[in-house]
């Protein structure tokens, strides 16, 4: 594009040369009268003309008495024009028509073959640059990283703690190779990065960019494949021939799984670009010529889709597990995004950890820059544990709609459906506690219940803690039953999540007594698009079919059967609270236990023992907590297998974590 914008600024000189050449070629005539042959006549009859010249055959040139130039043309066939001046004393003189020189007579022919070479060349330039465009779609569009343009460090990366052992580790090997070489020890060839988004793996890349001290290329797995066939194959060779020249360097690809999807016919039949593209990464990860001094990073969070020839050893030696953070980790997060921002003296860090469980990195990140906006707004010059409670609320259900009017009736329908979610779960053994209840929507929830979790739950989960869950999910509805006899669509969040969750009880946990420790159906998460057995999607008859759905009713009905037994022992204080919330609209915990006339006592936290210990195997066998739920308006709070075959399922399928609101539509 420069190359063509020099070529058409040096046309434009060229032509303003010319322009300028013919210019001096003919100077700037006197301005003159243009008159009629009738104006002409009258002026010689009237003797106001001094002096004509006659040009050629028709043109008159002339100056009246006042010195007023004029120019008029004769009509053809005039004669004794010139003796009609004399006789009347005009200074007559005559002269030929000038004739332009030869190379003016050329000038349009000129013009014309100067347009046409200008438009061949510009049509030139554009095919070659088309072609040069078109050979480029085989280079890589890997970037490189530097030490200096990468500000991101280890010491920002917090949480990870193993996840940062493991890379520290592999930076030091192309650090120091030597130590590792004297004891036999191999470089690996590749680690492979799994997790939920937001965790942190990109962050650990550019980490590592930050800290190795060696190229660092980054491309994204959509970027190999294009429109064109062999495009795919054709960077990843040009790739990997860059990082050669380039070694010892490592080679970082984020979303894997755009291209390293599993290989297979699927449903769609045909030949898939992708297939070519992950073959020639096969092959040059390890295949016949060896990669020396190439470490090849990658982040996915579809582990379960990728082809099980990228993921053996030799190509993808480690697989790091980043996983959602624990109570600590939150902590440690939250004051890496707090370094940048004041905080008031009410911050407890803490309880913010306490208050997120399942939350990711990004998710934290959010929480305080969300605090620092909302004390922004409000005029303050330091972020208040207000403004943090409240960013937390937004994070998980949305804004709060404040503007929204409520008639006393359905202000009663949710005041009671909140209370009955809160004084259940309260006198609940295994139940959290209630940390706030309001009737303010946010989101698409009208009201809701926060609780603050005991504990923090890896990836294990009771019978009696997943029936007291249920339990009190169904507080609401038991609550409107016993107060007006009826039910609303309030609790459709409510029952969609105590379905799910029962059903998994049954289906994938054996947590029934009629059907035994049994799993039941394929995982979610297997994809039929893979070339994997459709038919192994329902490994069970008709009869047992119909025995799990009772199975999932029978547990669903002794929730119910639970809940409104709690709230008849209880009665006067879910009357308490309703009317307490009608009025106040939002109750914290301690004045939640003022009003059902009991003290307020700090819940003690204790860490699970998996996540209490800080040993790599306990941290690679740990599954992330899944994120908050989102209300009652469809939000999807954690559940899965407590454990699994393989550390990519415990990520991809949880156990099931508390939620922390539970409320109305």
């Amino acid at each position: 594009m420069n190359r063509f914008l020099r070529g058409i600024s040096l046309y434009l000189l060229i032509a303003i040369i010319a322009v300028s050449i013919v210019s001096s070629l003919y100077p700037t005539q006197e301005r003159r009268q243009e008159v009629t042959y009738s104006q002409f006549m009258q002026w010689v009859n009237e003797n106001r003309i001094s002096q004509v010249t006659i040009i050629g055959e028709q043109r008159v040139e002339g100056q009246l008495r006042d010195g007023t130039l004029f120019q008029t043309y004769i009509p053809a066939g005039t004669t004794n024009l010139g003796n009609m001046l004399i006789e009347r004393g005009v200074q007559v003189s005559a002269q030929e028509e000038p004739q332009p020189p030869f190379w003016m007579s050329l000038l349009p022919h000129l013009l014309t073959i100067g347009i046409f070479i200008v438009l061949w060349l510009f049509i030139l330039n554009q095919m070659q640059g088309g072609s040069n465009r078109a050979m480029s779609f085989g280079k890589s569009r890997a970037k490189l990283h530097t030490e200096e343009r990468t500000k991101v460090r280890f010491e920002d990366v917090a949480g990870l703690d193993e996840a940062k052992e493991e890379l520290v580790e592999v930076v030091e090997f192309l650090k120091h190779p030597k130590r590792f070489a004297e004891l036999g020890a191999k470089i690996p060839k590749g680690v492979l990065l799994v997790g939920p988004p937001g965790t942190g793996k990109t962050l650990l890349a550019r980490a590592v960019a930050g800290e190795a001290g060696v190229p660092f290329f980054s491309i994204s797995g959509s970027d190999f494949v294009e429109m064109f066939v062999g495009v795919g194959a054709a960077r990843v060779r040009d790739l990997f021939d860059t990082a050669k020249k380039n070694a010892p360097c490592i080679v970082f690809i984020d979303e894997l799984d755009a291209v390293g999807r599993q290989r297979g016919a699927g449903l769609g039949g045909g030949h898939d670009e992708r297939e070519q593209t992950l073959n020639q990464m096969l092959v040059e990860m390890d295949g016949f010529e060896p990669n020396t001094g190439i470490i090849v990073m990658a982040a996915t969070n579809r582990p379960d889709v990728l082809d099980p020839a990228l993921l053996r050893p030799g190509r993808f030696d480690r697989k790091i597990i980043v996983d959602r953070p624990d109570v600590k980790g939150r902590e440690a997060i939250l004051k890496v995004h707090a370094r940048n921002k004041p905080l008031a003296k009410d911050v407890d860090l803490k309880v913010i950890a306490r208050r997120t469980p399942g939350f990711s990195g990004a998710d934290l990140e959010s929480v305080m820059n969300e605090g620092a906006i909302l004390a922004a707004r409000r005029g303050k010059k330091e972020i208040t544990m207000a403004e943090l409670e409240e960013a937390i609320d937004r994070v998980i259900l949305g804004p709060a709609r404040k503007g929204r009017v409520l008639t006393q009736r359905v202000k009663e329908v949710y005041a009671y459906h909140e209370a009955g979610h809160a004084i259940v779960a309260h006198y609940l053994p295994h139940a959290n506690p209630v940390h706030k209840v309001t009737i303010v929507g946010r989101g698409m929830a009208g009201g809701y219940t926060q609780f603050l979790p005991r504990e923090e739950r890896a990836y294990l989960m009771t019978r009696s803690e997943l029936m007291d869950e249920l339990t009190a999910a169904l507080g609401g509805r038991a609550a409107e039953e016993l107060k007006f006899g009826e039910i609303s669509t309030g609790a459709k969040g409510d029952l969609e999540e105590v379905t799910r969750l029962a059903r998994k009880m049954v289906m994938e946990w054996g947590m029934s007594d009629r059907l035994g420790p049994q799993a039941f159906g394929r995982p979610a998460e297997e994809n039929i698009f893979l070339g994997r057995d459709i038919a192994r999607d329902r490994n069970y008859s008709e009869e047992v079919a119909a025995a799990i759905d009772q199975e999932v009713r029978n547990i669903i009905d002794q929730a119910h059967q639970t809940a409104l037994q709690v709230l008849k022992d209880h009665w006067n204080e879910v009357v308490a609270v309703a009317e307490a919330l009608i009025e106040q609209e939002t109750l914290s915990r301690k004045e939640f236990l003022q009003v059902i006339g009991q003290e307020e006592t700090e819940p003690e936290f204790q860490e699970d023992a998996a996540v209490a210990s800080q040993t790599a195997e306990a941290q690679a066998t740990a599954a992330a907590v899944e994120r908050p739920a989102t209300g009652a308006a469809g939000g999807r709070p954690a559940a899965g297998k407590p454990s699994g075959p393989s550390h990519e399922e415990r990520l991809l399928d949880k156990a099931p974590n508390p939620k922390p609101a539970i409320g109305i539509e």
